[in-house]
């Protein structure tokens, strides 16, 4: 799909634009875009490279860059979808393979205002990258705050070891370690992102080529101040979010420690008196109590007495 900026249809219109935007463009789109403008458009293979000098590249008159942007779904799933960037004094082409939302709002933005050149198109896309950036990383902010209140917050009382509390304190370990997961990859993406975009930043006021397309430096350096704190910011959500995972997982070690010491406790408790009805299930000749009135009942009081003990001394100790 083929939409121009100023808004228009046919030939006349990519001629024209200041800011052509390309969604999954199909072959004929790519071959009339590149009739045109006379620039090359980049396939979603070469958009998808990763190495710094695909893309980073100044060839004919324009600047091709690329950068993995972050596509937020209708579920709320984060995923990287590779975005080609071409800048010429002229034009902007843009050519992404997924439908991002800070296209979609400058789309609606550039409908009621026109950009004025390719370079306002260009540095205004990056803005509105960079705030989505920063309100998904407000988002997994919001969330790490919430894990971290469910996790400390109240306090850890406590619980009596039982299948079923065993089991409803294993479901909600599990479900916070899956949270966990899944802010972390969300916010390992947006870093991606952040430093991809960080890199055009640095080639666009660095390169120093002659002939290529100006770009308004002071402006840029602004959106690379962002980037900056944004990365610093995500840097602080990645270790808070490591230091829950250490938690979580030390949690999941007191429950299993509790689980081993109840089991324990239970096998210690019962060796004793195993014991003694061993003894007493003897069959030798010479066994004195064998013809004493009271050795029954004075068997089972030992049997018991034999249990309690061991239960006694692990209370003492603050075992149980």
């Amino acid at each position: 799909m083929i939409a121009t900026h100023p808004p228009g249809d046919g030939a006349a219109a990519v001629s024209s634009a200041v800011w052509i935007d390309l969604l999954q463009p199909t072959a004929e789109e790519i071959a009339q875009v590149s009739a045109a403008t006379g620039l090359r458009v980049p396939t979603e293979g070469q958009v998808s490279e990763i190495e710094s000098s695909s893309r980073l590249a100044f060839e004919g008159g324009a600047f091709y860059l690329s950068a993995p942007l972050v596509a937020v779904d209708a579920d709320g799933e984060h995923e990287l979808t590779p975005v080609g960037f071409v800048l010429s004094s002229q034009v902007l082409l843009t050519i992404h393979f997924g439908p991002l939302a800070a296209f979609e709002a400058y789309r609606d933005e550039s409908a009621a205002r026109p950009p004025d050149n390719a370079e306002e198109a260009l540095l205004r896309i990056f803005e509105l990258i960079v705030d989505r950036a920063a309100d998904n990383l407000e988002h997994a902010g919001a969330a790490c705050d919430e894990l971290s209140r469910a996790a400390f917050g109240g306090g850890r009382a406590r619980a009596k070891v039982t299948p079923k509390g065993t089991t409803k304190i294993a479901t909600k370990l599990s479900a916070a370690l899956r949270r966990i997961g899944t802010t972390a990859e969300r916010i390992s993406r947006l870093r991606d992102e952040l430093l991809g975009l960080g890199r055009i930043g640095a080639y666009l006021v660095e390169s120093g080529i002659a002939g290529a397309p100006r770009v308004n430096t002071l402006r840029l350096k602004g959106i690379r101040a962002d980037i900056a704190s944004l990365t610093d910011y995500e840097g602080h959500l990645s270790g808070k979010l490591q230091f829950l995972l250490d938690a979580t997982l030390g949690f999941i070690n007191i429950e299993q420690n509790e689980i081993v010491k109840t089991l324990t406790i239970a096998s210690v408790v019962g060796i004793p008196p195993v014991l003694v009805a061993g003894i007493y299930g003897m069959n030798f000749r010479v066994m004195p109590e064998l013809r004493w009135a009271l050795g029954y009942p004075m068997a089972l009081a030992l049997i018991i007495v034999s249990g309690l003990v061991p239960l006694w001394w692990f209370k003492r100790r603050g075992w149980m």
